[in-house]
């Protein structure tokens, strides 16, 4: 459904639709083009208001650069699970990915930058921000 037709059905107006997009009480689902638009699961939710968040992830992400190296991604991996546990934080993914931290095409790191984007990670934990990526650390936590 288009927002006015959704809005209208739920008996709120389309600003109200917009706000509880951008504060994530109610997502909207995007065409390919970026419209907005609901579904029927989303009119059920709406009606019975029940607005709520969906959950989202708490996300552990280490690296290495090379395979020599992999009894540090071990060390980075029990480190976090002891910082995580201090935190009391619940981990719902870990992920550990052995790649240069300049390379860009890494696969598991896109696939974390698609799954914030999305909105689907709630906290993402590294050791040191290098892990991340070695350069432009600050855009990529400006996007998240």
């Amino acid at each position: 459904m288009r927002p006015g037709e959704f809005a209208k059905r739920v008996g709120v107006s389309v600003k109200t639709l917009h706000r509880w997009d951008e504060t994530g009480k109610l997502p909207a689902k995007r065409t390919p083009s970026g419209h907005r638009y609901y579904t029927e699961p989303d009119l059920a939710v709406a009606l019975g208001n029940e607005i709520s968040k969906p959950k989202r992830k708490v996300v552990v992400y280490t690296r290495v650069s090379s395979s020599a190296q992999k009894p540090e991604l071990q060390n980075q991996v029990l480190a976090m699970e002891q910082f995580c546990l201090g935190k009391g934080l619940v981990v719902d993914e870990w992920i550990d990915e052995v790649g240069g931290g300049l390379n860009f095409k890494r696969r598991k790191f896109l696939k974390l930058i698609s799954s914030i984007l999305s909105g689907e990670v709630e906290i993402l934990v590294v050791a040191h921000k290098d892990r991340l990526c070695r350069f432009a650390y600050d855009f990529v936590e400006y996007l998240a």
